[in-house]
């Protein structure tokens, strides 16, 4: 499929289309001009329509499966998803990251597309890593479908997940950053459960029962923390971040000031 560029938003003005193949720009020709310009808003609104699902789906870790988070009103992956590109906007506004930051928003902006279809897996959820990169791969590659730019958009896709590249890893580590954020907002919320009403699958972790036993971690965000800490071994700036949120009141209502 061809990519139409407008060059207004005035549709009396005339297409030109984008070969997919060739990368070149050719001028729409024949009489079914209206016909081809209908059936690319279609594939885009599929793939829109689709994707904005995840505004409706819940982040399953916070469910009474998972951490029992006490809120009528749960994060949904959407949101997740709008935080993550806010976090890295915030960090860009500050620091000289020395990434495109325009990339590692869009990647942050997709990089959730497959759960549109195979939902929000968890670590506690008894999938390996290699089965839900799977899953999530052939999810992906069926929300993006027909786009004219499909190819560009998976291989985006999958430059996050291998967190090679100086976007990629800063996409990732926001990613994490954002639900260790979320994490604290719930406790500090007073939402997080008592480690003792945790769901099985939280408690009876070897890793985490091992932990609480030893008393080394006294809160839900304790032990979501401390399992996430490692992830940002070769981050100076996002260990103190972590160093900050720990320490700080993340009700910003209350703490005008943070």
């Amino acid at each position: 499929m061809k990519r139409l560029k407008i060059y207004s938003f005035n549709t009396s003005l005339p297409y030109k289309i984008r070969n997919k193949v060739s990368k070149g720009i050719m001028k729409l020709q024949g009489r079914d001009v209206e016909k081809e310009v209908e059936s690319y808003i279609a594939e885009a609104m599929r793939f829109y329509l689709l994707a904005t699902e995840l505004k409706d789906k819940i982040r399953s870790g916070w469910d009474n499966e998972h951490w029992r988070v006490n809120s009528e009103r749960l994060e949904s992956v959407g949101e997740h998803t709008f935080g993550t590109g806010i976090l890295a906007i915030s960090l860009d506004a500050q620091f000289d990251l020395g990434v495109n930051i325009g990339k590692v928003l869009k990647m942050l902006l997709l990089h959730e597309i497959g759960e549109v279809l195979i939902g929000d897996i968890t670590p506690y959820d008894n999938i390996t890593r290699e089965q839900k990169i799977e899953l999530e791969h052939q999810a992906m590659k069926e929300v993006i479908g027909d786009l004219c730019t499909s190819d560009e958009i998976y291989e985006l896709l999958l430059e996050f997940d291998e967190h090679k590249t100086k976007e990629s890893r800063l996409a990732y580590y926001c990613d994490k950053m954002d639900a260790d954020i979320r994490s604290k907002v719930y406790q500090d919320r007073g939402m997080h459960k008592p480690l003792g009403e945790q769901s099985s699958k939280i408690t009876m972790n070897p890793n985490n029962k091992a932990l609480i036993d030893s008393g080394e971690v006294k809160t839900a965000f304790d032990l979501w923390i401390h399992n996430d800490a490692p992830i940002y071994k070769d981050s100076e700036l996002f260990q103190k971040v972590v160093q900050y949120i720990k320490k700080t009141n993340t009700n910003i209502r209350k703490n005008a000031s943070l």
